[in-house]
């Protein structure tokens, strides 16, 4: 079994609008071991949250490939790299991506019974006690805070146990005392489940938490570094 879970080889992505070609990524390269837990800094606009969405193959590249558990991602079609990031990926968005018309626990049970899940409910549940959030399991999006909203969102990516988790500034829309109870969830998670941790963030402190950092000016790697 490789030790490599995410390796991006020079990676471009350019965009075409009424000014002409807007290139966002320059030759990103970079490889991430199993269970290794990194972040991506950079001044914003300089191509952090567009080289996430590429690793995670929701965007794609203008050329370049990412291998994720050893399988080019790039080379499937559209339904191939959704079947993979179902069995492989969990990304947690800013905006949280919850459905407003189902509950918490319906909203943490959706992956797993679109993966046939028998036990959905019941995962589900645990998953939601683990955050702290057994007793909200019938609540609707709406009437959750913040920090309950933003933990809905990772225990639905936990609980498939993915190889790989993927957060864009998972702590962003947060107060610090909510966010920094968020990261420490998604540290534990990850030293638990032995997840790849990906991280876009402008928090420092986040930053220095995490094993490696890849700093990205003007849509290049400015600097990859071991932080610990």
């Amino acid at each position: 079994m490789s030790e490599v879970m995410i390796a991006v080889q020079h990676v471009f992505k350019s965009v075409v609008d009424s000014t002409g070609s807007l290139t966002i990524l320059r030759d990103i390269d970079f490889t991430l071991n199993r269970g290794e837990t990194a972040a991506i800094v950079g001044a914003s606009g300089s191509g952090k949250s567009t080289l996430l969405s590429i690793v995670a193959g929701l965007d794609t590249p203008s050329s370049g490939t990412v291998h994720i558990d050893g399988v080019d991602l790039f080379a499937l079609d559209e339904d191939q790299r959704a079947a993979l990031r179902a069995q492989k990926v969990g990304f947690v968005f800013q905006s949280f991506q919850l459905l407003g018309n189902l509950t918490a626990l319906e909203n943490v049970m959706l992956p797993l019974e679109l993966a046939g899940r028998r036990d959905a409910r019941a995962a589900a549940t645990a998953m939601l006690q683990r955050v702290g959030l057994g007793e909200r399991l019938a609540s609707y999006p709406k009437v959750l805070s913040g920090g309950e909203q933003q933990r809905v969102a990772l225990a639905r990516a936990f609980v498939m146990q993915p190889a790989v988790l993927l957060a864009d500034e998972p702590t962003g829309s947060l107060d610090f005392a909510t966010g920094g109870k968020i990261m420490e969830l998604m540290f534990d998670l990850n030293r638990e489940q032995g997840t790849t941790l990906v991280l876009v963030t402008h928090d420092r402190a986040i930053a220095q938490r995490c094993e490696r950092r890849i700093t990205i000016e003007a849509g290049q790697v400015a600097d990859l570094e071991a932080v610990l």
